[in-house]
């Protein structure tokens, strides 16, 4: 029989992972199509996510706000920097349209709008769910093209072409595509404990599991070795994958996995966290329920490492 108490609090039902399960068909085949999609862009059905910098723009509604303009309604709150096609939706084109930061900021004096940061709207839930996937696309596509506007082989001013998903210099004619940082977030497990550390930009309560960045020339499995063995001191042996999340903070992909750690003791990185330590599962349950008698916390439920440590916890002892 598993270690794991029988009195341990149902969670209940699983929320989703925030950004995933998208409905957008990315159509990437129309993108090279400029008559299409200025038709699409001129349909009654079209609509458009306006992104300015780190900030969304919503109508304002009694219940959910709505994140979809029309085109129309989005070139009328304030001219486009950068326009990119995400796809279609139900057969109906999805555009993502970026002005710039201070436009963005001039429209929250508007009673009809709401103006906001992509992360509350997802934690706090003031959109259908379904919009997420397709407003973590448009904002990190946007966030690339902010940041891509010269050649980085000869610095020519570059143009956007293939509908905002291609960069092109004309003048050494080298070609600029989209990049997704791949990270790594694990929970190393040993026995009925599972390692869990805290950021100084973490919220006073919360703790999470070890995050870091894959190196070049590095696999999945040894960026996730590398990563706990440099911020905790402890070695792990077998590593599984859980789960990916798209992470639009700016234009990461978040890859959960699990790993066997080798070693109790920790020794802990000054530089990456400010607090390491073991938690059995019931103190993880405790802290998913946010009934933990000290008030920590998981992160919410929009983060893979909430999905991450509530798999865990509903599992028996042999994840790995």
């Amino acid at each position: 029989m598993s270690r794991r108490m029988l009195s341990r609090p149902d969670l209940g039902p699983k929320p989703p992972l925030g950004y995933t399960q998208s409905r957008i068909d990315r159509a990437a085949e129309r993108r090279l199509d400029a008559s299409w999609l200025a038709a699409r862009m001129n349909d009654a059905s079209a609509r458009a996510y306006v992104i300015g910098g780190e900030t969304i723009v919503l109508k304002k509604s009694g219940g959910l706000h709505d994140p979809a303009f029309t085109p129309d309604e989005a070139r009328a709150l304030a001219p486009a920097v950068e326009t990119a096609f995400l796809g279609l939706h139900d057969g109906a084109a999805r555009f993502g349209i970026g002005i710039t930061p201070s436009s963005a900021e001039a429209l929250k004096a508007r009673d009809d709008l709401f103006v906001t940061d992509l992360r509350s709207i997802a934690v706090q839930g003031l959109v259908e769910a379904g919009h997420l996937p397709p407003l973590a696309e448009a904002k990190a596509i946007l966030h690339w093209h902010a940041r891509h506007r010269f050649c980085s082989n000869c610095g020519t001013p570059t143009k956007v072409v293939d509908a905002g998903w291609k960069r092109i210099c004309p003048s050494c004619k080298v070609e600029h595509f989209p990049r997704t940082d791949p990270v790594v977030i694990m929970l190393a497990v040993r026995g009925d404990r599972g390692l869990l550390g805290r950021s100084g930009r973490f919220a006073a309560t919360m703790w999470s599991c070890l995050a870091g960045f894959v190196e070049p020339g590095e696999a999945i499995e040894d960026a996730v070795r590398r990563e706990t063995l440099e911020e905790a001191g402890v070695r792990c042996g077998r590593i599984k994958y859980l789960h990916s999340q798209p992470w639009p903070f700016p234009m990461s992909l978040m890859i959960g996995c699990y790993a066997e750690a080798l070693n109790d003791n920790l020794t802990m990185d000054n530089n990456e966290l400010v607090d390491l330590r073991w938690f059995t599962k019931d103190e993880c349950a405790a802290m998913l329920m946010r009934r933990h008698p000290d008030n920590l916390t998981t992160p919410p439920p929009v983060a893979i490492a909430h999905h991450i440590i509530r798999e865990w916890v509903e599992s028996d002892d042999a994840i790995l």
